[in-house]
């Protein structure tokens, strides 16, 4: 699809790589940018474009208030997320299924109340900003947000299927780290929130369903074709 004259939807679009959606949508000409937050007088962006929505992924009644706003939508950009940094053995069980309702309920919730939108206006495109995680689990603190955002990678594939029929591009976005709020202070090599929604944009024209935007997404999924011992090492002896 053409992002010129389009109407997007992005949600979490009060900074890091939601902010960074919202602009290069009006960079290449969206005709409307329906940006939301759970704060959205923190959205901050002044173009007339431009429509602040509240939206919270973990409140049901905010996505369906916004869907009724928004009937015009040609392109939803899922971004909005969290991680509780929980552990999977030791911290508490309520953190994990947290981030299990926020990426996997919340964003499916999200696209459930939009597809209809999407199809009474041709089809559109939707993008859900996955992660290297999705694929591969890490020693730092990942355990919880690396479960949910697998979930959230294969519900990507299976409403793909879903919403085939109904024209509607699906899109899955993966990388390993954005120079975000959400990753201040870990060190580790961190890609312009700008380049995501570029990347992720220039596949939609194209009419990509994966997106893979730095080198470390590149070479995990390259990795799960062989030995898992690629990527986690050799069991420790007994």
């Amino acid at each position: 699809m053409d992002i010129a004259g389009s109407t997007a939807l992005v949600t979490g679009a009060n900074r890091g790589i939601g902010r960074s959606f919202v602009e290069e949508l009006l960079a290449r000409g969206a005709e409307k940018v329906y940006a939301t937050a759970r704060r959205p007088e923190s959205i901050g962006i002044r173009d007339p474009r431009v429509t602040p929505l509240y939206l919270d992924l973990l409140d049901g009644k905010s996505i369906s208030a916004a869907a009724a706003a928004a009937q015009d939508v040609t392109l939803l950009v899922n971004n909005a997320g969290i991680t509780t940094g929980a552990q999977l053995l030791t911290d508490d069980l309520d953190m994990i299924r947290q981030d299990l309702e926020t990426h996997l309920f919340g964003t499916l919730k999200v696209i459930r109340a939009f597809a209809p939108a999407l199809a009474s206006n041709g089809g559109g495109a939707i993008v859900n900003i996955l992660s290297v995680l999705s694929w591969v689990a890490t020693a730092e603190g990942s355990g919880s947000y690396s479960v949910a955002k697998a979930a959230e990678w294969n519900m990507t594939n299976g409403v793909r299927v879903e919403l085939a029929g109904r024209k509607t591009l699906v899109q899955g976005v993966h990388l390993a780290a954005a120079d975000t709020d959400m990753m201040a202070g870990r060190e580790a090599p961190k890609v312009d929130p700008a380049d995501v929604a570029r990347a992720a944009l220039d596949g939609v024209q194209a009419g990509l369903i994966e997106v893979l935007v730095d080198d470390p997404s590149r070479f995990v999924k390259a990795a799960l074709a062989g030995d898992p011992a690629q990527l986690y090492g050799a069991p420790a002896a007994s």
